[in-house]
């Protein structure tokens, strides 16, 4: 049976918190919006989604793991513009809260979801 991209409950909390961003910082700064940290951020927390869908849509374990692997560097790198979206007054502390700590149990679950996979194909 084929694991379905859109029943991870990583996918779920991943696609959530991309929408609630993407909500969140339309507010902010024109210049933020296009090539700008909204645009990264945006960009980042989707890339998350997208990989784990193209990913387990792939045959091979390998491509999977690999495109697995982006979405954890994705969830990453999301973490770090919540930082610095924080740092310049664009988030709440308790929107930086929220997100820092939804961003690392994704990124926690990815790296769940990695070992249990090496585990399966070794």
């Amino acid at each position: 049976m084929t694991l379905k991209y859109d029943q991870l409950d990583v996918y779920k909390m991943a696609f959530g918190h991309a929408v609630r961003l993407h909500k969140i910082s339309v507010g902010w700064p024109k210049y933020e919006q296009y090539g700008g940290m909204a645009d990264q951020l945006r960009r980042a927390s989707k890339s998350i989604c997208a990989n784990l869908a193209e990913g387990l849509g792939k045959a091979g374990s390998t491509e999977q793991a690999r495109f697995i692997n982006i979405a954890l560097g994705s969830a990453e790198e999301v973490k770090v513009w919540v930082s610095f979206a924080a740092e310049l007054g664009y988030l709440t502390p308790k929107e930086t809260q929220e997100l820092s700590e939804a961003y690392g149990s994704i990124a926690r679950m990815l790296f769940a979801l990695i070992e249990r996979r090496k585990k399966k194909n070794s």
